[in-house]
């Protein structure tokens, strides 16, 4: 009989508010209307009559010539009442109904997105994680001219993780181009331009939004994941570089320590290209390498135009890399093993088409510790890959490294050369004529 009274007293109390609402909104006064929609609401809340509650927010959104500005202030107090729900059933209840009054209304999109992103959290914790995918491909934030930058970023790189745990690797790359790198380096510390007469007022992001360098860090935390699907080591380096380079990282060296390893490690896994050698080059000059002075030697020896002994290289750098093996990611760190020995092969060919211009197949199998056939195999990859140029002679066993000329520049060469042989004579001509017109001074005296 209570309970009857009290859900009597509620409807009597709702029914005297709703009349004052319609005769506010017909006014058109806003702060009125609002006022009357917030507090039927909170009646309801109050109550913990969640059906009710549901079913005045849809059935005060669709009244005829509603205030856009109550709506709004409808859908954020309602979202307030969202972590007092009594159960999970309810809670997501709830959300759908909030999310299908903002739907399609501009003015109430942040809101829809921040409904969305809960609601897919709550199917992520119950292990549906291609519908939370789903559910956060529905949101285009980049296109919400009043959502905080930060905010923005985080709501992108949730739809890219998501993608990745349910490995759709297409979609992940095609979200995290909405994010351009260069935004993570903006100077924060520079003071916020006042927003002109006209402008968006951008809201300020929730307290659980991280900063901007949290969010380069995650972002590159989630590039590397996808990277690590293509066995691509160049941008999994690149992105290693990117996170290194994060002030809070470079002050503490129990975090930057072991993302240089990693930054070597990568810069030897991945393939001779120009990219690659500037990056080494780059890495070599870092002062914090002197540091870890077996990796800065690890990288010297890429550098240095000698052949690497295979068998001695591996015993030297066996157990570190064992012990880093945990960073290749299970499976990938046999296939990061192998492709270690095929670095150091191509980097042994490099070498020898350095100091060789002719050389047999026999002789370049026993530089690099290989046989015939696999010093060949190695060797035509490099060419089809561009790395290098040579040709070989099978018949004759001779690898030849030269690249052929065209007769235009056969001729150039020539008429250099001959231009610095007429040079060289004429220098020389001078200092026989200078020392003779000496001698002669001399002999007069």
């Amino acid at each position: 009989m209570v309970k009857e009274g009290k859900n009597v007293n509620l409807e009597a109390a709702i029914e005297q508010l709703l009349n004052v609402e319609k005769q506010m909104r017909l006014a058109g006064d806003v702060a009125a209307t609002k006022k009357a929609v917030t507090e039927i609401l909170q009646l309801c809340f109050e109550a913990k009559d969640w059906k009710s509650l549901n079913e005045q927010i849809v059935n005060l959104s669709k009244k005829r010539g509603q205030l856009k500005q109550a709506v709004t202030a409808m859908v954020q107090q309602a979202m307030q009442y969202i972590d007092q729900t009594p159960d999970l059933e309810t809670r997501i209840e709830l959300i759908k109904t909030l999310n299908s009054v903002s739907a399609g209304k501009i003015f109430v999109e942040i809101e829809r997105a921040r409904l969305i992103r809960r609601l897919a959290k709550i199917k992520e914790e119950q292990g549906l994680i291609a519908e939370a995918a789903d559910l956060m491909q529905e949101v285009a934030v980049e296109t919400f001219g009043a959502m905080a930058k930060t905010e923005k970023i985080a709501f992108i790189l949730e739809q890219v993780r998501l993608c990745l745990d349910r490995q759709d690797y297409v979609r992940a790359q095609i979200l995290s181009r909405k994010i351009s790198p260069r935004v993570f380096d903006v100077d924060s510390s520079k003071e916020k331009k006042k927003p002109k007469e006209g402008d968006n007022v951008v809201e300020e992001p929730p307290a659980d939004i991280p900063s901007l360098l949290e969010l380069k860090h995650i972002y590159y935390e989630l590039m590397i994941q996808y990277y690590f699907h293509n066995n691509d080591y160049l941008e999994i380096c690149r992105c290693y570089k990117a996170i290194y380079e994060i002030p809070s990282i470079r002050e503490d060296p129990s975090q930057w320590i072991p993302v240089l390893r990693k930054i070597c490690w990568y810069l030897i896994l991945a393939p001779h290209d120009p990219m690659q050698s500037s990056l080494l080059n780059a890495t070599l000059e870092d002062k914090n390498l002197s540091e870890i002075p077996k990796f800065k030697l690890l990288l010297k020896q890429f550098i240095t135009m000698e052949v690497i002994q295979w068998t001695s290289f591996w015993n030297l750098y066996k157990d570190e890399f064992e012990s880093e093996k945990n960073m290749f990611g299970g499976s990938l760190g046999d296939k990061a093993a192998e492709d270690l020995k095929m670095r150091i092969i191509e980097h042994n060919i490099l070498v020898v088409s350095k100091y060789y211009s002719r050389i047999t197949l026999k002789r370049l199998a026993e530089l690099l510790c290989l046989t015939v056939q696999e010093a060949e195999k190695h060797l035509s990859e490099m060419v089809v890959a561009k790395a290098m140029v040579a040709k070989i002679d099978r018949p004759m066993g001779i690898v030849c490294f030269q690249v052929a000329k065209d007769s235009n520049e056969i001729l150039n060469s020539w008429a250099v050369n001959l231009e610095k042989l007429l040079d060289l004579v004429e220098k020389s001509c001078h200092q026989i004529h200078r020392e003779t017109m000496v001698h002669k001074a001399a002999l007069k005296i």
